[in-house]
């Protein structure tokens, strides 16, 4: 049997970059599986859907920032699986982001990465805590970064965010506990997804070396490194884990 067999999930950001991997291999474990992002991903859901049947994934366009859309895709979810068990917050404005002095950063920017890196996260939890109390079950599992731990320079919008992700874990793990809930962070370091390397080579060709030398295993990170770690925190395997960060960078920093 496949380790999500039964297993109803939410992926954000599943439509682009490393999501697609995560959504693949969520549907590949036995999810029944609904895709949501800011770009369209009903390429994806067919592939998946006649890869592992016809009523296993949907897709939906949504804002995670906007407390609208979250409800609407809320709903629609319960509408076509009947429940939700797991909760992927992957979502996040990265890849197109330009390394830039704390003082350079425009204040709208600053905002637009607060909203779509915490808002959404927070207004996915908000929404769908309701049908995990409910079932007395769910996993939330926030993608965070190792870059939160070791403060690189130049990105202090998103480095903050993803601070902000760590902190939302442990806090959600503490209340959310007693209803069942468990609430954890994966933590990627700086990962060769093909967003980022088609949309911010610049970033690429800065981050990537000093990346791997700061690794205690030499090489570049894929986002297949990311999946292992993802279906354990998607499944039974880890119902006596919560309030923890998984590392999954090759050794970059130790929680």
């Amino acid at each position: 049997m496949a380790r999500l067999d039964g297993r109803v999930a939410i992926l954000t950001g599943g439509a682009k970059g490393i999501g697609v991997h995560y959504a693949r291999t969520l549907a590949a474990e036995g999810a029944r599986l609904m895709i949501a992002d800011i770009s369209d991903g009903r390429g994806l859901a067919g592939e998946l859907a006649r890869d592992h049947g016809a009523n296993s994934v949907a897709s939906r366009v949504t804002d995670v920032s906007d407390e609208g859309a979250v409800k609407a895709l809320v709903a629609d979810t319960m509408d076509r699986f009947g429940k939700i068990d797991v909760l992927i917050n992957n979502a996040a404005l990265f890849a197109p982001l330009q390394e830039q002095s704390c003082t350079d950063i425009d204040a709208a920017l600053w905002d637009r990465v607060m909203a779509i890196n915490l808002r959404g996260p927070f207004l996915m939890v908000k929404h769908v805590v309701p049908h995990m109390k409910a079932q007395a079950y769910g996993k939330i599992i926030n993608i965070g970064s190792g870059t939160a731990f070791r403060g690189i320079p130049w990105m202090l919008h998103y480095v903050t965010s993803k601070g902000g992700i760590l902190a939302m874990s442990r806090a959600l793990s503490r209340e959310l506990g007693e209803h069942g809930i468990r609430v954890n962070t994966l933590a990627p370091g700086f990962t060769m997804s093909e967003t980022v390397i088609a949309e911010n080579p610049q970033h690429v060709e800065t981050a990537r070396a000093r990346a791997v030398a700061s690794r205690a295993l030499k090489r570049d990170q894929q986002p297949q490194d990311l999946l292992g770690a993802l279906v354990f925190l998607a499944s039974a395997d880890s119902d006596f884990v919560t309030g923890q960060t998984i590392a999954v960078d090759g050794g970059n920093v130790n929680t």
